[in-house]
């Protein structure tokens, strides 16, 4: 991503201030984590910060006023610090690196923050983010209102900046969907090396791998293709265990005959991707695994045929719901003759017991990205809720050319009366990423396969996979 491409956000986030009015706004990076003793957990910027300046060092700051001045304050360089925690940037180097317009020392926040924002009628921040940031902005409106005598006039407002960026961070430039496509890519090669690699091991005679294992075959797979860290921790569960939607890589041991879930995508320069599939452990499924399987599948279909320009980000989850629904009551998950047919099942929210969650999220520089799902510019009506009632609120929002959503349907069975036994502790889901575009969709993570004819061969070896992949 180049410099332009931060520069032209920040000149589209000083617009959009100077339309409310005009002010300055103030943003910090996410500050260093301890993990334990003196060791930090491995950096990550904060989205909103790096979305607009493109700088990923802890310890910074960025204040752009509503003209499109932008100045950020950073580590100067120190060559001992240096030696020990890498190279940094530098005040020195910063504006002509990032584009900004000046560049000032971290440690001189403080005491340069006051007449920055003198003559600011509003500042804006992001929300949300614990006492300690609205402290310090309090503080400095306190500094310069202490020079008001003198003619200054004090910032009378404070805004939450998020809603500002989140709305940016929504709609995908060419160059973010680049990124994303490319990240999409590497997740779908690490679900096809672990799927191969329980494959050769049943092969080789294991009666069993544990998840760990497993997990350990993406983790390699992400690096070794180029992303910095998982964009998430990854769900590897073993049987039973895909029953609990967010259940972490154990020492749960994945048999022959189980269905193994894994739901695990990669952050590359900033960007997540977000891919789920199950797979037989032995390379076959069963016959109730895949009759849920392809009903599942079936549901994703439904929805991505629902992700398109000028329809809702909610139709495609109700568009799942009601072929999981029907499904359910043709497989015997759901009696007829207690629940009805599938609007009554709908109405009820009886398909709840099997599948409890939303069908997808905006994906971005976080797995779950920012953005609203409602439509604010309409307003609110009754609606289901989802929950076998209704409510009112604003319509789900409408579609765009740019957006990206996950479409994730599943199936969870756990054992119960009335369930049949067949079906217990079988949990499925399926998870793609989706463009959307000027005429439906495109997913971008379909480098590793969804059909379960497709898994099988995969996992007989008898089908290549893309690029870069075992």
């Amino acid at each position: 991503m180049t410099t332009s491409s931060f520069i032209a956000r920040r000149a589209h986030l000083a617009q959009l201030l100077q339309a409310q009015g005009g002010g300055v706004a103030l943003l910090p990076t996410a500050p260093e984590r301890q993990r334990n003793s003196d060791t930090d957990h491995p950096y990550r910027h904060d989205s909103h910060f790096h979305y607009l300046s493109g700088f990923n060092e802890p310890e910074a700051w960025l204040l752009l006023r509503s003209d499109g001045h932008s100045t950020l304050f950073c580590r100067p360089s120190h060559p001992e610090r240096e030696i020990w925690d890498g190279r940094r940037l530098g005040v020195e180097a910063a504006p002509a690196a990032l584009g900004v317009d000046a560049a000032l020392p971290v440690d001189a926040l403080d005491e340069t923050m006051a007449s920055l924002l003198a003559d600011q009628r509003a500042i804006w921040f992001p929300f949300g983010r614990g006492a300690e940031l609205h402290t310090r902005v309090a503080g400095w409106v306190a500094r310069v209102r202490s020079r008001e005598r003198s003619g200054i006039e004090c910032p009378t407002e404070l805004h939450d900046l998020h809603p500002l960026v989140a709305e940016m961070r929504l709609h995908k430039d060419a160059s973010e969907l680049a990124t994303m496509r490319r990240a999409a890519a590497i997740s779908a090669g690490a679900h096809l090396r672990a799927m191969r690699y329980c494959a050769q091991r049943f092969r080789d005679g294991a009666t069993a791998v544990a998840e760990y294992e497993i997990e350990a075959e993406l983790l390699h797979e992400f690096r070794r293709l180029g992303s910095q860290s998982p964009a998430y921790p990854s769900i590897v569960a073993a049987g039973a265990n895909a029953c609990v939607l967010h259940h972490a890589a154990g020492h749960t041991e994945l048999r022959s005959g189980e269905l193994c879930l894994i739901d695990a995508g990669c952050e590359l320069d900033g960007y997540a991707s977000d891919v789920t599939r199950c797979f037989p452990a032995n390379g076959r499924f069963t016959a109730q695994q895949r009759t849920l399987y392809e009903l599942v599948l079936a549901a994703q279909q439904a929805a991505i045929d629902a992700t398109r320009p000028g329809l809702r980000q909610r139709d495609a989850h109700h568009a799942a719901v009601r072929v999981l629904a029907q499904g359910m009551l043709d497989v015997g998950l759901l009696s007829r003759d207690a629940h009805g047919d599938v609007d009554a099942v709908i109405e009820s929210a009886a398909y709840r017991q099997f599948y409890m969650h939303g069908t997808g999220h905006w994906l971005g520089r976080d797995v779950h990205d920012v953005g609203d799902y409602m439509a604010l510019d309409e307003a609110p009506v009754e609606q289901p809720d989802g929950l076998g009632g209704t409510v009112v609120k604003r319509p789900s929002r409408v579609l765009r050319p740019g957006m990206v959503v996950t479409l994730e349907p599943g199936l969870y069975v756990r054992p119960a009366a009335g369930v049949p036994e067949a079906f217990w502790n079988i949990g499925i889901r399926i998870e793609d990423d989706a463009v959307v575009t000027d005429n439906g969709c495109e997913l971008i993570s379909r480098g590793v396969p969804v059909e379960p004819d497709a898994i099988e061969a995969w996992m007989r070896g008898s089908a290549c996979g893309p690029e870069g992949t075992p």
